[in-house]
């Protein structure tokens, strides 16, 4: 049986891919965004508890174990490996000393057991790996398949659409210039057989001028061609582009959370792909099928033996190329893996100097890049020397064809069947029906690539938006701004882990500054995430006076909140664009006011440009604490009714901080504040602080009464504040 290959669209998809291809081995169909839900794919991947229980899920049996190479042989295939201990593969047949994998990142290969040993086993002494064994159970033939699964082009040919006169152009000047070169071996006949042959110089300035104005309209044709191209596919990528765009900011936070920087941008690099598959390589293989339908007819006109020979050394050519892509697409997987392994190595030598000099490992560590180097010069001489084969090969049928081809031509017009003329035409023809083979094999894997930037693109069409269409939102905050929590519990995505939050019960009155406290880990930020809606809590209730915290608009609530978070962003942007973003008008008045409560009159004093000073990308030029004021000076800048501060003053030095607290002391006044701190007094005056352990509300109260209890808060703060024991 042949195993259907599905290589994974993201970074960190391989887990929820393998567990899509044995899906599709037992005869089911399974999108990969309900699989990549189902294993709880995030930032961090996922495990093979997850993909365990994602197979339980749509009827699969599964059990982990760790086996050895001989135990392997004896066990249900297809089955998940964990490879290279931060990959899955599966191994879906052993034959001899032959191991076939399907890599999600690579495609199907073929490796010895050696190497199957060095990416298996989980460490070098022992001689065992992990793997997961799968197979169905009566209730996955009951399951219904995915039926939005399917990749669909009608997304994307609707941006086509919209200029097929354009496209009927293309194809109208892909015509003529077919016709155009259909010309070219009747004129070379001519030319020699009527204008050589009978000396006469007039018909052959006739051919020649033909000749020139054909040249001429065919390189129009081509100039036409070109700036259509440019004009449609310009406007069809900035098309693809805003929509998809437009489609990513209306998804919820959480998205961002599971996804790498790196998968979002393959996706909108997705789209180059396909214009360029649609608009290049498409176009470039119809131009090449007609070509090479229309010239194999004139080549049957003119030889059909001729014909013959060629068709039977194209056919030659293709299965000697076919010949050759297995080994070659296991030598492409070993040079992945090698110059991935360089290319760590040497990030690893840049960012590690420090390090490596000041523990003297400099041998050490080159030592280990000349070894990584040999083994690429290996791998090096084996794939030149699979490359030479393959090119001596295509040569060889390539050059007999030619020299076959010519020999008959010869002997054609030796014997009086053939004129000079036609022998020199049949030469051009058989130029024109060869190279259409090769275009071919280099549309179908464009084809390939598109088509699984499409998957990529569809799947994010496809996702929900944070605020439903379909749903009635309320865009006004209610006039009692106090927020109630009553019995929340909440559990990141994943099985086997525990509630973060646990049965939350709390209320934050408006006008009062409620502070959290607890050790890392306790939830503090989890619950100040849940009041800013990126995730929705699994049990209870979030309110907003008497309305459902969900209830309401996103904006209007976000609009409504100034926040610091501990990953807060610095865009590259001048400090002004910085502090008020979003704002296309200034208000300069709110603009120095949050300078001077955030303390950064100095700083921005003493920069070349002011307020109009670009900051590098991310906050790069910029020490964490001023990154931190900035942060701040952007929530001030809002005026909002809440404020969250997440660690808002963790960067700062002692002095800044009692400034910025002073500051902050008088702006809040009135507004809801919800603080999350290490930093203990930070939250001192707080109306009311919050002890978190493990999840769950263990005390409450204020800093006095809670220090007077001497349970949870006094052991927290006894050191910082130097309390008597």
């Amino acid at each position: 049986m042949k195993f259907t290959f599905y290589k994974q669209q993201d970074n960190l998809d391989c887990g929820p891919t393998c567990l899509r291809m044995i899906a599709k081995f037992y005869g089911r169909n399974y999108g990969i965004q309900r699989l990549r839900t189902l294993c709880f794919t995030n930032r961090g991947g996922t495990t093979l508890w997850n993909i365990s229980d994602a197979a339980e899920k749509i009827g699969l049996r599964s059990l982990g174990v760790r086996v050895t190479i001989e135990q392997l042989r004896d066990v249900q295939l297809p089955c998940i490996l964990h490879w290279r201990q931060n990959h899955y593969v599966i191994l879906y047949k052993i034959n001899a000393d032959a191991y076939y994998i399907a890599d999600p990142a690579k495609g199907l290969v073929m490796l010895s057991e050696k190497d199957f040993k060095q990416n298996w086993f989980s460490h070098k002494e022992m001689y065992d790996g992990i793997s997961l064994l799968l197979g169905p159970n009566p209730v996955f033939y009951e399951l219904e398949d995915d039926k939005s699964n399917d990749v669909k082009w009608s997304t994307i040919l609707r941006y086509y659409l919209q200029y097929k006169q354009l496209f009927f152009q293309l194809i109208l000047g892909l015509g003529i210039g077919t016709l155009i070169q259909l010309a070219v071996p009747f004129f070379t006949q001519a030319l020699v057989d009527t204008g050589i042959n009978t000396q006469n110089l007039q018909f052959v300035y006739l051919i020649l001028v033909a000749q020139l104005m054909f040249f001429f309209g065919s390189l129009s044709i081509n100039f036409i061609r070109s700036w259509i191209l440019l004009h449609v596919s310009v406007r069809i990528n900035v098309s693809i582009l805003t929509d998809f765009l437009v489609k990513l900011m209306k998804l919820p936070i959480s998205y961002f959370e599971s996804k790498t920087t790196g998968d979002i941008l393959q996706r909108m690099s997705d789209q180059q792909k396909i214009e360029t598959f649609l608009t290049g390589t498409a176009l470039t293989t119809l131009f090449s099928m007609v070509n090479l339908l229309v010239f194999t007819i004139v080549l049957v006109y003119y030889n059909t033996v001729i014909f013959l020979i060629s068709l039977v050394s194209t056919i030659l050519y293709i299965l000697w190329i076919v010949l050759f892509l297995k080994r070659r697409r296991e030598l492409n997987y070993k040079q992945f893996s090698i110059a991935s392994t360089n290319q760590s190595s040497i990030v690893e030598l840049v960012n590690g100097m420090q390090e490596i000099k000041l523990n003297n490992s400099e041998k050490q560590k080159r030592w280990n890049w000349e070894h990584i180097q040999a083994n690429l010069y290996k791998f090096k001489t084996k794939n030149l020397a699979l490359s030479q084969a393959q090119q001596t090969g295509s040569s060889f049928i390539n050059q007999g064809k030619n020299i076959l081809i010519t020999f008959i031509s010869v002997k054609a017009v030796i014997d009086g069947n053939l004129t000079l003329g036609g022998m020199m035409a049949i030469q051009y023809i058989v130029g024109q029906v060869s190279n259409p083979i090769e275009q071919m094999i280099g549309f179908i894997q464009a084809y390939q690539d598109a088509k699984i930037s499409l998957e990529r693109l569809n799947e994010v069409h496809q996702l929900k938006d944070e605020e439903s269409a379909d749903l009635f939102y309320i865009h006004e905050l209610p006039k009692n701004k106090s927020i109630s929590i009553k019995e929340m519990t909440f559990t990141y995505p994943g099985a086997n882990t525990g509630p973060v939050l646990e049965n939350i019960n709390l209320d934050i009155p408006e006008g009062k500054t409620t502070a959290i406290v607890g050790m890392s880990g306790s939830g503090k930020t989890t619950l100040l995430k849940l009041l800013l809606r990126f995730y929705q809590p699994e049990l209870g209730k979030i309110k907003v006076g008497k309305i459902h915290l969900s209830s309401l608009g996103y904006k209007i609530w976000r609009n409504s909140c100034g926040t610091v978070m501990q990953d807060g962003f610095i865009f590259a942007d001048t400090i002004v664009n910085n502090i008020a973003v979003g704002a296309e008008d200034f208000d300069f008045d709110k603009l120095h006011e949050a300078i001077e409560t955030a303390n950064l009159t100095d700083f921005v004093n003493g920069l070349p440009f002011g307020l109009y000073t670009k900051i590098g990308a991310g906050g790069h030029g910029i020490s964490q604490g001023q990154k931190q004021r900035l942060l701040i000076a952007r929530a001030v800048y809002k005026d909002p009714s809440y404020l969250f501060f997440d660690e808002a003053t963790n960067a700062l030095d002692a002095n800044n901080e009692k400034i910025i607290m002073d500051n902050l002391n008088q702006f809040i006044t009135g507004k809801t504040v919800v603080v999350v701190a290490h930093r203990l007094s930070t939250v001192r005056n707080a109306d009311n602080i919050i002890v978190l352990d493990k999840g769950k509300i263990i005390e409450q109260g204020t800093h006095f009464e809670l220090t007077e209890m001497r349970g949870e808060y006094y052991n927290l703060v006894k050191n910082q504040l130097e309390l008597g024991v």
